[in-house]
């Protein structure tokens, strides 16, 4: 006896419920959680001091110093940014420039650097001598980490990243990094060595928004890709689904049949 066609939409519309539902749920969960949370806490600023300003009143040398001695040592090519930046009460020179090529790579690489792809180097400098600095290492870096988080517990660990996997916490940021770990709350603080800068903080209200976010997305791998195929394809079945559930509801349903039935007569 031959299937009608009925048979095959509403076989179809049942497996595709069942794969569909569960990705629902995940979606359903995800925006749960995110409309439950403030976003603040989930980026961890309730974790952070206030932030200090450098006083009006420092003193400070022309960066030209700074990039004079640069110069002398390395080819600077193209200045990308000369930014003012405290290191534990010292005002410093975030000095980040190009190296080699022509100005159209440049303006390439600076597109990329905002996207955390960059080749972008950067040097710090002491904004009142002039003097060049080297990238920070492990005692600044727990003192940076120490000052910008809110009574912070007994340091469990330190460690210094070179690179990340593309699920890491710290993914897409620059490196090398301190990464310092409290007991409690359970928390990272990641520092660049290089930008001299506080990155990010990490915490377990964070590590499940971004779980949940990466279920929410799709996207597997960066998070952030709604263009992904994936995501594509089950948008695409789920339209798919809804319009076979009310094409299901109209061959099925009494009242439709009752008002076909009258109108063919």
């Amino acid at each position: 006896m031959a299937k009608s066609k009925n048979y095959y939409i509403r076989k179809s519309h049942r497996y595709l419920g069942i794969v569909l539902g569960i990705q629902f749920l995940f979606w359903t969960l995800g925006g749960l959680y995110f409309s439950w949370n403030n976003i603040d806490e989930v980026h961890g600023d309730h974790l952070r001091k206030e932030k200090k300003f450098i006083p009006g009143t420092v003193k400070l040398v022309s960066p030209q110093l700074a990039l004079d001695s640069l110069q002398a040592s390395t080819k600077v090519d193209s200045i990308h940014s000369i930014q003012l930046i405290d290191i534990l009460g010292v005002p410093t020179y975030q000095i980040r420039y190009f190296t080699g090529g022509n100005a159209a790579d440049a303006a390439q690489e600076a597109g990329a650097h905002s996207m955390g792809q960059s080749n972008v180097k950067v040097q710090l400098a002491n904004a009142a001598s002039g003097k060049l600095l080297a990238p920070l290492g492990k005692e600044v870096a727990v003192e940076i980490a120490k000052s910008n988080v809110i009574a912070p517990a007994a340091i469990e660990r330190v460690e210094y990243l070179t690179e990340v996997g593309s699920h890491h916490e710290y993914r897409e940021r620059p490196l090398p990094a301190w990464a310092i770990t409290f007991s409690d709350p359970n928390s990272t603080v990641y520092i660049s060595a290089e930008h001299g800068t506080f990155q990010a903080i990490r915490h377990n209200q964070w590590r499940m928004f971004d779980f949940l976010w990466m279920l929410h997305t799709m996207d597997f791998e960066g998070r952030d890709n709604f263009g992904n195929i994936l995501l594509r394809a089950f948008s695409l079945f789920g339209v798919f689904t809804v319009l076979s559930g009310f094409f299901l509801y109209y061959v099925s349903s009494p009242s439709v049949r009752k008002v076909r039935k009258k109108l063919s007569n």
